[in-house]
């Protein structure tokens, strides 16, 4: 039975305070069970309520706007988030110390030789041996940083799970990447301007992936991202907040995140055709970037080339700097 704007207010409203935030929408979310099918509207409603609660008017104004726009909820209702500021990285929180490093490796290239898969250990290190010999230096005010994705879906919930009975092996490799992510965002060394994505997942998978929860403050904003390019709605945010970059005089942009072969890929290539012309160089850090084990593999999809070796490929012919590290500096 469909619920009226009313029903669903109340539903959501845990408090039954007349306001719904965001502890009340992820508590309600998963009492009421909802799942796949209710995954964009919680992105949504999570991301219009990070900058407060919504109360009942503004809640029924929301829907209404999301019924009415051919794009749903990735219409413009979701330019009633507030934009992050472009701050000085200098003032960013101080999210505490560290993570403990992933228990499980310390590289990709040791993974793949651990577990057997010698020829792509030898391609990897390859690539990286070909990308560390370019080193990029940046200073915090002349780059910012995006993370794509580090979510827990990734390493602990719906989409490691939908990789099957190996999931918990098949992303081992994005779990080192987040947690080298983290150790940036968390260390001591300087920071700079960071911002994130995150796609629709069922609300038990929609969080940030534990290592980054435990070095980012609890109100942290991010761009909804329902597909693979950061680009895509028009309306997260993106866009504005990266031109606003440039305006500040950070002409570089460092892409993280996941996956290495698909969101890092399609992203990184699709800002550097977009805003390439206006001064923008994109950079795919391959140190905080991960995919599947099995796309570290060759493939004759791929013409004996990895997944992973086709995206960095692709990504150097649109004009991305790929690199196998970044040094931030003051």
């Amino acid at each position: 039975m469909r619920m009226t704007p009313d029903q669903l207010f109340a539903s959501l409203d845990l408090d039954d305070d007349g306001q719904l935030s965001r502890e009340d929408l992820g508590g309600a979310a998963r009492a009421l069970g909802w799942h796949w099918p209710q995954s964009r509207l919680y992105a949504v409603l999570d991301r219009l309520c990070l900058a407060g609660p919504l109360d009942r008017a503004a809640f029924h104004d929301c829907l209404e706007c999301m019924a009415s726009d051919p794009l749903g909820p990735f219409g413009q209702v979701l330019l009633r988030a507030h934009g992050p500021p472009v701050t000085d990285a200098d003032g960013a929180p101080d999210a505490g110390g560290p993570p403990d490093p992933c228990p499980r490796g310390t590289s990709v290239v040791e993974l793949l030789d651990r577990t057997g898969h010698r020829q792509a250990a030898d391609d990897l290190r390859a690539a990286m041996a070909a990308a560390a010999a370019a080193p990029v230096k940046l200073s915090t005010d002349r780059g910012a940083m995006l993370l794509i994705d580090p979510q827990r879906s990734f390493t602990r919930g719906s989409w490691a799970e939908s990789l099957g009975p190996d999931g918990g092996d098949q992303v081992v490799p994005i779990a080192l990447a987040f947690a080298r992510c983290a150790r940036l965002l968390g260390g001591p060394g300087p920071r700079p301007d960071v911002m994130f994505t995150r796609c629709p997942f069922p609300p038990e998978s929609y969080d940030w992936d534990e290592a980054i929860a435990a070095v980012l403050p609890g109100d942290q904003p991010y761009f909804v991202k329902p597909g693979n390019s950061v680009l895509w709605p028009p309306t997260n945010g993106f866009e504005d907040w990266t031109r606003r970059q440039l305006d500040h005089g950070r002409s570089a942009l460092v892409i993280g995140g996941c996956t290495l072969n698909s969101c890092v890929r399609v992203s990184a290539s699709e800002t550097q055709r977009l805003l390439g012309p206006a001064g923008l160089q994109v950079i795919v850090d391959l140190g905080l970037a991960g995919a599947r084990q099995d796309n570290y593999l060759r493939s004759p999809q791929f013409g004996d080339r990895s997944s992973v070796a086709a995206a960095i490929e692709e990504m150097r012919a649109e004009g991305v700097t790929v690199t196998a590290g970044v040094t931030w500096q003051d």
